[in-house]
């Protein structure tokens, strides 16, 4: 009897198969754009996946099905390629791209990967979505993002209106081409932003949207936080949020702006409170902040927290400090890149620049020096960051709030060395490499002559003006020890700038110190290798030299 059952079955499902097959909105085959791809390492290109469909005896129609197919690599060392179809070169070789949908149906493309990237001035190198997540409490709410890009010349710019924002789930949130992102249903997408250059290289950002909860779910508990705050009478405001518990789900959602919750205050000549619980200081005294939410089946929950208010002036503290954009990477020696600092605080304007007013701090000063501009005069140009070397260097913001607290935010600033490649051939042009031609920095090494070797001692600044860089001779005591190496700017189009300031300090019973002078190579600068200046005084024991290495 089992057997006529199964035999059953088959049949049925050889009727059945073919039918379906010939589904009139299937996807049949599927074409990646552009089948192939070139690319240097660190650019990135957007890849499309069409999807064709028959229909019968009727032409075949195309649907683009990019975010529905699943996006790989087959080698992500060289090439790796997001949920987006975007893919990224990482080092030289090649690499297949393939898109596979649901089913099976798979195509591939190839991305070739040489050298070292490459960029005009105004090509768009890095992107950063602002703020890197947001969350609302329920469908229909709306948040904002911005699109921050950093240009090959460090310049950094507000694109939040010319890249291509897309969402990983509409199901979750849609966005808009403003970068206006809105909640549909309970989940978390990621929002994506992309910028196309003329040479149809791309730069990408990413950022989270999250929708907490469901429309159709009830809150079962109410909780404001804090419990309780102390403003001052002078108009200081405080922000309180209120949480809704879901009891099906357990998840928490903060819902200090929906419109199912009404905020009082029990005496309102002591502090008021706004629509989104934010609450102002009028008067000396105390009162309670009351949040009363009404469920969609018309049962109600509240709950309260208190506000003491006093007549001591009111601090402005600085909440937060970030620096935009997070990294920056150059491709050349001398290149600059802007850096800004962006502080929140608790009173209006809440977000403020502070570029021009935080300090700068550089963890390589002789390589990667930054501009500072501490007493904030608006048109002084701070954050912005030369490479007078290879390698990278964090990049300090440290800034001080009226109430004493210091905020700190950091950055990378980056110039990769590229050497040459195995068949001799130089890098890249506008890679950071030691043997180009130009305006660079030399390597200094000091040096004493004469009979004294057993007290002399020299110092010198280093290019950026740090005292006590080079501290070079058997009579230096300092901690670091006898180091004898600094590095030193090259200027080939004016000679007679390229010198280093060399000082021995006065010194009980040592003739040698007790001098400034300029050491000046002893011939122009002109080419690669080494050269030398001296500092002649005319006794045995004052003769100091340095040696310039040139790149």
């Amino acid at each position: 009897m089992s057997n006529r059952y199964c035999l059953t079955a088959i049949l049925f499902l050889g009727l059945v198969v073919p039918i379906i097959g010939c589904s009139n909105s299937q996807v049949g085959s599927i074409q990646i754009t552009p089948a192939s791809q070139s690319l240097v390492a660190g650019q990135a290109a957007r890849f499309t996946a069409t999807g064709i469909i028959g229909h019968g005896n009727h032409p075949a129609t195309n649907e683009d099905v990019t975010n529905q197919v699943t996006w790989t690599s087959n080698a992500p060392a060289i090439a790796t390629i997001n949920s987006s179809g975007v893919a990224t070169a990482v080092s030289a070789g090649s690499a297949t791209i393939t898109a596979t949908m649901p089913g099976g149906l798979s195509a591939t493309a190839t991305v070739a990967v040489t050298g070292t990237t490459v960029s005009s001035g105004n090509d768009v190198v890095s992107l950063s979505v602002i703020p890197g997540t947001q969350s609302v409490s329920s469908p229909k709410q709306t948040s904002q993002f911005i699109a921050i890009g950093t240009t090959a010349a460090g310049v950094s710019e507000d694109l939040t209106g010319q890249v291509t924002w897309t969402s990983s789930s509409t199901t979750v949130a849609t966005i808009t081409s403003g970068g206006l992102a809105t909640g549909v249903g309970q989940g978390t997408s990621s929002i994506t932003a992309i910028a196309t250059n003329p040479d149809k290289t791309v730069a990408i950002g990413t950022a989270t949207f999250t929708v907490v909860a469901s429309t159709t779910e009830q809150i079962t508990a109410l909780a404001i936080i804090p419990g309780s705050q102390t403003l001052s009478a002078s108009g200081q405001t405080g922000q309180f949020i209120a949480f809704g518990a879901f009891g099906s789900s357990g998840l928490q959602e903060d819902v200090s702006q929906s419109p199912k919750i009404k905020w009082s205050s029990s005496v309102p000549t002591v502090a008021s409170v706004s629509p989104s619980g934010l609450v102002t200081g009028l008067g000396a005294g105390a009162t309670t902040i009351t949040a009363v939410l009404t469920n969609p089946d018309g049962s109600i929950l509240s709950a309260t927290a208190a506000v003491t208010v006093t007549l001591t002036p009111a601090p402005e503290p600085l909440l937060s400090l970030t620096i935009v954009p997070s990294a920056i990477t150059v491709g050349d020696l001398q290149d600059t890149g802007q850096f800004l600092a962006i502080g929140t605080y608790s009173t209006v304007p809440y977000v403020r620049d502070l570029t021009n007013s935080v300090t700068w701090l550089s963890s390589f000063p002789d390589s990667f020096p930054v501009n500072t501009n501490s007493g904030g005069t608006s048109s002084a140009s701070a954050g912005i960051v030369t490479a007078y070397g290879t390698g990278s260097a964090s990049i300090i913001a440290e800034a001080t709030s009226p109430d004493g607290t210091i905020q700190t935010a950091s950055a990378t600033f980056s110039c990769p060395l590229a050497l040459p490649d195995p068949t001799g051939h130089p890098p890249t042009p506008g890679s950071c490499y030691t043997g180009q031609v130009g305006p660079l920095k030399a390597t200094l090494t000091i040096y004493g002559e004469g009979l004294n070797t057993t007290n002399w001692l020299v110092t010198a600044p280093s290019a950026t003006g740090t005292p006590n860089v080079i501290h070079c001779g058997p009579g230096w005591a300092g901690p670091g020890g006898s180091v004898c190496v600094g590095i030193y700017p090259i200027d080939t189009s004016n000679p007679g700038n390229n010198f280093v300031t060399l000082t021995a300090p006065p010194q009980t019973g040592v003739v040698f110190g007790g001098w400034t002078k300029n050491c000046t190579p002893l011939v122009p600068i002109n080419e690669p290798g080494p050269n030398s200046c001296k500092v002649q005084l005319g006794t045995t024991n004052a003769t100091v030299g340095a040696i310039f290495n040139n790149p």
